[in-house]
């Protein structure tokens, strides 16, 4: 299984009148071909935009893409001009994007939207475009594939517009996806079925995917590896099992404190745990470890010094003094 992704030192900055934002401040990443990494982390921790990167859809002014590589199947996309980009996105590496009423145009038919992106990047004439439109929309199991072609996205429910995007996504065979929180907007059960297509397709494709959540369930389930990212920063990488067996640092074991479990429930009532405090602003985060300040196990060097990402199990790396 050959690597299909490599993302050195990649750092993306905004310019505001606050200040710098840096959005993205020296990520490394692997990944390998059909492999699923899931990355976790709070809203604003820089997962969004670390999908953006990659795509170079970074909004410039005010945000720019200041230092790294983004090597994808031997090319580094970073050097790629707009022109060579165009022709990557979609075809190469889609995008599921989290909330697919904003993502798909109100005034386009769903069919036309996805037979669109085939005729771009395939050659398809309109026709063969439309019939292979039908294929996906059964292939990603929407009922009445043949009469849905003909709707427009507001008639449709959150999820099947969720199956579009993945339609779409997944229409030229694409060897990257990129799912940004794709099941945050859907209920249980339908977020239940879009984890399954979603790991299905895959499977069929061999697509290598990046699923980006807030939601560790949806990594557990999907995923063979998972980075958790905070404040722009990778603070602990390796494979879910190790992860969820055995958290080594403290945002990891305060994300899993939070979830409720089931033999909570009961006469006693417990106190759901929570983090204290928010994710820093990324112009004023710490000099020292950027979870710090929010931090029960901190000792002096937190603050003067960022402990680096360093492997401390086999496979398992962590940023951490105390580790």
């Amino acid at each position: 299984m050959g690597r299909i992704l490599e993302i050195r030192d990649l750092r993306t900055y905004f310019k505001t009148d606050r200040g710098t934002v840096k959005a993205l401040d020296g990520v490394n990443l692997d990944l390998n071909e059909g492999e699923t990494l899931g990355i976790v982390g709070e809203s604003g921790c820089g997962k969004t935009m670390l999908a953006l990167s990659i795509l170079k859809l970074v909004p410039t002014p005010p945000g720019r893409i200041v230092s790294g590589s983004v090597t994808f199947a031997g090319t580094d996309l970073i050097r790629l001009s707009e022109d060579e980009m165009r022709r990557i996105r979609g075809r190469d590496i889609s995008m599921i994007f989290q909330e697919p009423m904003t993502s798909l145009n109100p005034v386009f038919r769903v069919g036309e939207q996805i037979a669109e992106t085939m005729m771009l990047h395939l050659g398809l004439n309109r026709r063969d475009a439309m019939e292979r439109a039908v294929d996906m929309l059964k292939l990603v199991g929407m009922p009445a594939p043949e009469v849905m072609v003909l709707d427009y996205p507001h008639q449709m429910s959150g999820g099947m517009r969720q199956r579009v995007m993945i339609a779409m996504a997944m229409s030229c065979s694409p060897k990257l996806m990129l799912a940004d929180e794709p099941t945050t907007a859907l209920d249980v059960t339908i977020q239940a079925q879009i984890l399954d297509l979603i790991v299905k397709m895959k499977e069929k494709t061999g697509t290598a995917v990046i699923l980006i959540t807030h939601d560790l369930g949806v990594i557990a389930e999907a995923a063979h590896r998972v980075a958790v990212m905070y404040a722009g920063k990778f603070v602990e990488y390796g494979s879910v099992k190790a992860i969820f067996k055995n958290p080594l640092h403290p945002y990891t074991s305060g994300l899993m404190a939070s979830i409720p479990t089931m033999d909570e429930i009961g006469p006693v009532k417990k106190k759901l745990a929570v983090i204290p405090g928010m994710v820093p602003g990324f112009s004023n985060v710490s000099r020292g470890c950027r979870f710090e300040d929010r931090c029960s196990c901190r000792i002096k060097a937190c603050g003067k010094q960022e402990p680096p990402l360093e492997e401390r199990m086999p496979g398992h790396l962590v940023s951490c003094w105390l580790i």
